[in-house]
């Protein structure tokens, strides 16, 4: 049978195969599918004898032996008679690892697909969680080949859908614990929580327990009771200098660059930091410019806004990712949308010369860099704004 690739976060199909192999390097969701797996398949086949077998190996000799375990228990009969489930929990050496790689457990996996093409079914069934496989292994193509497959991707921001996933696993959650949310406050939620289903879902836990008997999560409860998360944090400088807002922004920037001294993020720069606001103020003169030729309307609702959104035509906007305002989420846009009225055109063409005069010291002046950047700060969002 073919792999199945899952989108993270939602339930696969029951699969009507004796033997499923969940994995993938989505640690929280192949969990979360093979503990429902489990579960349906035990009520499914009633008894007592199920088992599950921990497979968490910290070396060579540590997998033999768990392959030998699940050997055992596959061909072990239940006590009472009637049907078993094996699960073969937490693999962690099917990948590219040390472990994985070694002579003794690429030959003891080959000996166990061996058995698993004459084993009789009859009455068992055999699940296996794991981490990301190597695919070009010979007991993953028997295990493709004899069963099913189903494959759990992380999220990643490089995914150019990764937060309409999020929004779907969020709806889900809330849903289930009685609750409703309206597009706003649940592009608000991801928006801070990023790609990280396992946070995600611990954040909508948060948020059911907070608003008690309501039955909708608003706005201001996601504000007041979510995180910012790392992805979000990044974004922190660039939203308060939309904001026009000096006294965030310098405060935002001094714990930018106190991260940078410290060391506490080695990625992190003054240069990156001047990029971040370049990219912000670009793409508030676009949308600046879309609203001024008519290709956006102000709209104070986000559903409307995501509309117009989908009906600009993609050809319309430039190819480099960069430069394209319809390449970040929606609701970035939104708030983008909103904050490109504290600005007028010329206020950020100017905005845009001062970042660049900014980026000339940082290159090839010998200056205090943050004193650098608290005086672009000054500059651009202390502009004297003069009467409309």
């Amino acid at each position: 049978m073919a792999a199945r690739n899952t989108a993270s976060g939602t339930a696969a199909p029951t699969s009507p195969a004796p033997m499923v192999l969940v994995c993938g390097d989505d640690d929280f969701s192949v969990k979360q599918r093979a503990r429902a797996l489990y579960e349906q398949w035990c009520s499914e086949l009633g008894g007592m004898d199920h088992e599950v077998v921990d497979a968490t190996a910290g070396n060579a000799s540590d997998a033999q032996q768990k392959i030998a375990k699940l050997h055992a228990a596959l061909n072990t009969l239940p006590f009472f008679g009637g049907a078993k489930v094996v699960w073969f929990q937490n693999c962690n050496f099917l990948g590219e690892d040390r472990t994985a790689s070694s002579a003794s457990v690429t030959s003891a996996l080959s000996d166990l697909a061996e058995t698993l093409k004459t084993f009789r079914w009859d009455g068992v069934r055999l699940l296996i969680s794991a981490g990301k496989p190597d695919k070009r292994r010979a007991f993953f193509k028997t295990f493709e080949k004899l069963g099913a497959v189903e494959f759990f991707a992380a999220l990643s921001q490089d995914d150019k859908d990764w937060a309409g996933k999020a929004e779907s696993e969020a709806i889900r959650i809330l849903r289930e614990a009685g609750k409703e949310t309206d597009d706003e406050a649940l592009a608000e939620l991801v928006n801070r929580v990023g790609p990280n289903l396992r946070m995600l879902a611990s954040e909508c836990e948060k948020l059911a327990l907070y608003t008690g008997a309501r039955s909708v999560v608003t706005l201001g409860d996601v504000q007041l009771c979510v995180s910012r998360q790392k992805l979000a944090r990044a974004f922190a400088l660039a939203e308060a200098l939309g904001d026009r807002d000096l006294a965030k922004l310098l405060r935002t920037l001094d714990e930018e660059l106190w991260e940078i001294r410290v060391g506490t993020d080695k990625r992190k720069s003054e240069i990156g930091l001047l990029y971040g606001l370049i990219s912000k103020v670009r793409s508030l003169l676009m949308l600046k410019e879309l609203l001024t030729n008519g290709a956006l309307k102000p709209s104070r609702d986000y559903n409307s806004f995501k509309a117009q959104l989908e009906r600009i035509p993609p050809s319309s906007m430039p190819a480099d990712r960069r430069f394209n305002p319809l390449a970040s989420h929606p609701f970035v846009l939104f708030q983008a949308m909103k904050q490109a009225a504290n600005y007028r055109t010329d206020e950020l063409v100017e905005a845009m010369g001062v970042l660049l005069e900014a980026n000339r010291k940082l290159v090839s002046a010998d200056l205090d860099e943050a004193l650098v950047l608290q005086q672009a700060a000054f500059r651009i969002v202390g502009m004297r704004r003069k009467a409309a």
